[in-house]
C-alpha cells in the first residue's frame, strides 16, 4: 500500500477540563425538562458516563476542544459540578455531519449503553433505577438488534424507532430488512404500523417465516400492487440518496457561512438598516440550524 490508512480517532481517550471543550450549540429548556435528559442524568449518577463524549481539537489552540458529541452528556456533568471528563478525539472535524446524523439515546443507543453496562458488571437492576424502567424492558433492550442485520443496525443508530417495529424488521430477510429500513429513513416514519404495511408489501421469499393466512383485509393483487410500488419506492430513494451527500454538505456549509457573518457586528448593523428583510431570514436560518 502507498499509504497508511487514517484512523478516525486519536489512540487513546483524554480526561478534559470541561471548561477546554466548547460546545456547538446550546441545550435548550425543553430538553432540559424532557425524559431522555432525566434518564441521561440518572444514569451517569448511577453509573457514569458509558460513552465518551466526542470532541475534536481546535485548529488553532491544541488544549481547546470543540465538542462534536455529547452535548447532553457534558451539560448533566457542569450541572452535578463534575470539572473533567474523559473524551474520545476525533482527528477530523465533522462537526456539522456529525451533529446532524447522531441524536443520542435513540433506542439503539440504550441497547448498547445497557450491553457495556452490563459487561462492566452493573447489575440489571441497578440500570433499571437509572433509566427509570422496569427489569423486563431492560431484557427487553438488551435483546433489541437480536435478528437485525448489522446494516439496518447502522441505518438506525440515530433513529428513535419503536421497539415493537424492530420486532417486525425480525420477520423480514437481511436484505429486505436494508430495503425497508431505509425505506423508513427515506420517508421519515418508524411507526409499527408502517413497519407492518412493509411486511405486508414484502414477497413470501423475503420473509423469515411464509404467512399462515391472507393479511387480512388486502387481497393478493392489493399485495402484489403494494410489493410493486414498494419497489419503484426503493429505486426513488437510491436516485436521491446518490445526490443527499453533496446537497448536505452544501447547505451546511453555507449555513455555517452565514452565521459566522451575524457573529459579525458590522455586518448585522449594515443587514438591519439596509436589508431588514434579509436579516430576517438569515437569522430564521441560523435558528433553525441550532434547535437542529
Amino acid at each position: 500500500m502507498s499509504g497508511k490508512l487514517k484512523l478516525g480517532f486519536e489512540p487513546s481517550s483524554l480526561r478534559i477540563p470541561l471548561k477546554n471543550i466548547l460546545p456547538l450549540r446550546v441545550v435548550s429548556e425543553s430538553v432540559r425538562k424532557s425524559v431522555k435528559f432525566a434518564q441521561i442524568a440518572a444514569s451517569i449518577r448511577e453509573v457514569g458516563i458509558i460513552e465518551p463524549p466526542v470532541v475534536v481539537r481546535d485548529a488553532g489552540e491544541p488544549e481547546m476542544f470543540h465538542l462534536l458529541d455529547g452535548h447532553l452528556r457534558i451539560e448533566i456533568l457542569r450541572e452535578q459540578g463534575i470539572e473533567a471528563a474523559v473524551c474520545l478525539i476525533s482527528t477530523e472535524d465533522e462537526a456539522y455531519t456529525y451533529n446532524k446524523r447522531v441524536n443520542r439515546l435513540a433506542i439503539i443507543q440504550e441497547h448498547r449503553m445497557i450491553l457495556t453496562a452490563v459487561e462492566k458488571g452493573v447489575s440489571e437492576e441497578r440500570l433499571a433505577r437509572a433509566l427509570n424502567l422496569n427489569i423486563s424492558s431492560i431484557r427487553s433492550r438488551r435483546r433489541l438488534l437480536e435478528g437485525i442485520s448489522p446494516e439496518v443496525a447502522d441505518l438506525l443508530r440515530d433513529k428513535h424507532v419503536p421497539m415493537n417495529s424492530f420486532r417486525e424488521l425480525r420477520r423480514m430477510t437481511s436484505d429486505r430488512q436494508k430495503e425497508a429500513a431505509q425505506l423508513m429513513v427515506a420517508m421519515n416514519r418508524y411507526t409499527v404500523s408502517y413497519a407492518r404495511s412493509l411486511v405486508a408489501a414484502t414477497p413470501e421469499d423475503l420473509l423469515v417465516q411464509k404467512r399462515k393466512k391472507q393479511v387480512k383485509g388486502l387481497t393478493s393483487e392489493q399485495i402484489a400492487l403494494m410489493e410493486e410500488e414498494a419497489a419503484n419506492l426503493q429505486r426513488d430513494f437510491k436516485v436521491i440518496e446518490q445526490d443527499y451527500g453533496a446537497d448536505h454538505l452544501d447547505l451546511v456549509l453555507a449555513v455555517g457561512y452565514v452565521s459566522r457573518l451575524l457573529g459579525n457586528a458590522r455586518v448585522v448593523g449594515y443587514l438591519a438598516q439596509c436589508h431588514a428583510e434579509i436579516l430576517a431570514e438569515f437569522q430564521k436560518l441560523v435558528a433553525v440550524q441550532q434547535a437542529a
